[in-house]
């Protein structure tokens, strides 16, 4: 071994690979367009991705080439144009580069006095202004809206229920903690409330109206029911545009409930939130700014590569005293000098010591294309959502299941019988089930599905930066015929 086994033997050679790995990453991503939206992984390759670990060095060149001819040709497919299935953004140039630079300098952001807490500080700053949070507010780059939501939803139990709940624990609460949403709401949710000990239970879930948005009368009822059962309301969890349908809830309708009742407002924002830059979106988001606590997905329709979320929290001292822990190792005794100085330590706002330099690629993105740009992108998207709406529209043969909320579009094939007899629920299931396999099966698109009223059908999310109004008369085109050849 070398005195430095770990650094390139080469220089050089590691130099001219890393040039040759830049090329075929920007070819990778300039003609993305030209290949399927997704493909299985081969037989072979599943075989090589199931050997045992190397025990001796292999040449950088060869690991490489692995990477080439087992990994790269088999991507989940999100950085389509044509990939609107789960909501996940498509990334870009100059954020993966970032998450390249941020792992060269492969710095740890839990605290301590370097430049990384300090971008990371300047980002959240960007995001606070953005959705018209206080500066004074405090935050959190979190791996996504899974996480942040957990965090938003703990500070509210610490800090809402009564008494000291992180002393006490959950045993000592006089009766049912209880969370409120609506039955719309995203599963992480009854996670984060699962996870911190209240059980599904401790989530109650409110019906929606039509259009998908939950009941606020609805939502009265039952708070004040549970209260005259012995109950601890403590939160109601509103949603800035739901997984299904887009549905964004009336935020001010639940925030003035929430100062009426003493409950913590947090929205769930992982779709919607960043929207706020839209102007054909922003006046449904009215509201949002007076939330105590915010989950954000930049990775999705802001499209910063995996993984990066956030959580603003309104109340500084209440989310810091949720996860504050200091022992001897980490204590800051001179906070004026040395690298341990500094009094913020982003470690004190959320469950991770150790956490990544996310903010470097939030950061140059941001600065690469402005705030604006992003709006811009954004309300795009809606205006191909209803363009894909009326395309749906103008077919007698396909179907709209659902108002088209933010740019989700829920549809599906619906052919009608010779005899005028209507084509019973379970058979346009099996069908509508067969087109999206084939949609996906071919590389032509890659929406996914979801059930709104009992009816299975195609759902369209279209927060893709890369996806073009002639894809969605492909798509329309495409389900047609391989619908009209099933049926």
């Amino acid at each position: 071994m070398t005195d430095h086994p770990f650094d390139p033997e080469n220089w050089d050679d590691m130099r001219a690979l890393a040039h040759r790995m830049v090329d075929d990453a920007v070819d990778f991503l300039q003609h993305v367009a030209d290949r399927p939206v997704w493909q299985p992984v081969p037989t072979d390759v599943k075989a090589r991705l199931q050997a045992p670990a190397p025990r001796t060095p292999q040449p950088p060149e060869q690991v490489y080439e692995s990477f080439r001819r087992d990994i790269l040709p088999y991507p989940m497919g999100n950085i389509h144009p044509r990939f609107w299935a789960w909501y996940m953004g498509s990334g870009t140039m100059m954020g993966a580069l970032g998450d390249f630079m941020a792992a060269i300098m492969n710095p740890n952001v839990g605290g301590a006095h370097h430049v990384a807490p300090l971008v990371e500080h300047q980002v959240l700053d960007w995001l606070k202004e953005m959705v018209a949070y206080p500066k004074e507010a405090s935050g959190l780059l979190t791996s996504g809206a899974s996480a942040a939501n957990l965090i938003g939803i703990t500070v509210a139990r610490n800090t809402n229920c009564g008494y000291d709940v992180r002393h006490e624990g959950v045993a000592a609460a006089p009766g049912a903690l209880i969370a409120y949403a609506s039955t719309e709401i995203h599963s992480c949710n009854q996670k984060a409330v699962e996870t911190l000990g209240l059980g599904s239970a401790g989530l109650c879930t409110v019906p929606v109206n039509a259009d998908y948005t939950i009941d606020v009368t609805a939502l009265k009822e039952q708070v004040a029911k549970d209260r005259a059962e012995g109950k601890v309301p403590f939160c109601v969890i509103g949603t800035a545009g739901t997984i299904n349908t887009g549905a964004i809830d009336d935020l001010n309708a639940l925030a003035d409930f929430c100062q009426q009742q003493k409950l913590w407002f947090h929205v769930d924002g992982a779709i919607g939130a960043v929207a706020i830059l839209a102007d054909n979106v922003r006046p449904s988001l009215a509201g949002m700014e007076r939330a105590d606590s915010i989950a954000l997905d930049l990775h999705k329709w802001m499209h910063i590569p995996f993984e990066a979320g956030c959580v603003l929290v309104r109340n500084e001292p209440a989310h810091h005293a949720a996860f504050s822990l200091t022992p001897e190792y980490l204590a800051r005794e001179n906070e004026a000098k040395g690298l341990a100085s500094g009094s913020h330590w982003f470690s004190d706002y959320g469950l991770q010591l150790t956490r990544q330099f996310r903010a470097l690629k939030v950061w140059l993105s941001i600065k690469e294309h402005g705030l604006d740009r992003f709006g811009r992108m954004i309300a795009r998207n809606v205006e191909q959502a209803h363009y894909l709406g009326s395309l749906i529209e103008q077919q007698p043969e396909l179907e709209l299941v659902a108002p088209i909320g933010l740019d989700i579009v829920c549809f599906r094939f619906k052919p009608g019988l010779a005899d005028g007899e209507q084509v019973s629920e379970e058979r346009l299931e099996r069908l509508n089930r067969d087109i999206l396999g084939e949609l996906q099966e071919q590389g032509i698109a890659a929406p996914s599905y979801t059930t709104l009223a009992g009816r299975y059908c195609l759902r369209v999310a279209i927060a893709n930066h890369r996806s073009r109004m002639e894809d969605f008369d492909l798509l329309v085109n495409e389900t047609l015929r391989i619908g009209r050849s099933l049926a």
